[in-house]
């Protein structure tokens, strides 16, 4: 029987070189829910999702999907893993050589020996999916920023993945472009039950989307919960992260000389 949680977080740790980024993330992620994760810039969420999608080696026991150690996946289980999951780059990191056909069939060229009209079939129903069904011969460049993060989305879901991540989806949008995609994530959660992990700063969005939040800082989780109970935390970062406020700290200018070139303004 399937526990409710699709993925658990323990005491994650996690480095670059000798500068660790990671301290103690422990969480879990909910199936068939949207899970966000958000905080400010620089505060690891996009670390995490590294090592959520399998692109960052995850240390033993730090990582469970269904239960299953993803620290201790051979390369066969790291690729059935990734062939579960669906994976909404930031940019859309669209092909711009292919058309946008040409770019949601990737993902079947590569897993599947289906035949090239079906792959065709298959792309032109996801691009349906995000509304883009009458732009299948265009070009990335021939698309707006939101028609590109929508593109990405159709690519992300070609393979009918069971658990969805994206990564800034708000990103660079208009507000009215940035509600469609909302819309489309809590469409995928409601009409085909899919797990959902949001990675993003942006609050309005977070809070209309998510069933589960996550807020992050200095690589820390500063609050888990449902959203009523991060809108209702206590603790100061949170509420200075919520209410948007400024950090207080003003930095002398001698400071700030020093850290640009190494000495005083002086």
């Amino acid at each position: 029987m399937a526990t409710e949680n699709i993925i658990e977080i323990r005491s994650l740790n996690s480095s670059y070189n000798s500068s660790q980024v990671l301290f103690d993330i422990s969480f879990a992620i909910p199936r068939h829910r949207v899970t966000v994760i958000m905080g400010v810039s620089g505060c690891g969420k996009t670390t995490l999702l590294r090592h959520l999608t399998g692109l960052k080696k995850t240390g033993a026991g730090q990582i469970t999907v269904d239960e299953q150690d993803m620290g201790a996946f051979s390369e066969s289980m790291l690729r059935q893993y990734r062939r579960r999951i669906g994976v909404l780059f930031q940019s859309g990191a669209l092909f711009y050589s292919l058309s946008l056909t040409e770019n949601i069939a990737v993902p079947l060229k590569v897993h599947t020996k289906l035949a090239e009209e079906t792959i065709r079939i298959m792309a032109v129903m996801k691009l349906n999916m995000v509304g883009l069904a009458e732009f299948c011969d265009y070009m990335p460049s021939q698309l707006s920023g939101g028609m590109k993060k929508r593109a990405g989305l159709a690519r992300a879901l070609i393979m009918d993945p069971e658990i969805l991540f994206v990564d800034e989806p708000s990103s660079g949008l208009d507000p009215i472009t940035a509600a469609g995609l909302d819309r489309l994530i809590l469409n995928l959660r409601e009409t085909y039950g899919m797990t959902v992990v949001v990675v993003t700063h942006e609050l309005e969005s977070a809070f209309k989307i998510a069933d589960r939040i996550v807020v992050m800082d200095r690589g820390t989780v500063m609050a888990a919960g449902y959203p009523e109970e991060i809108r209702n935390c206590k603790g100061s970062r949170v509420r200075q992260f919520l209410s948007r406020e400024a950090d207080p700290h003003k930095m002398h200018a001698d400071s700030y000389y020093e850290r640009l070139f190494g000495g005083t303004g002086r």
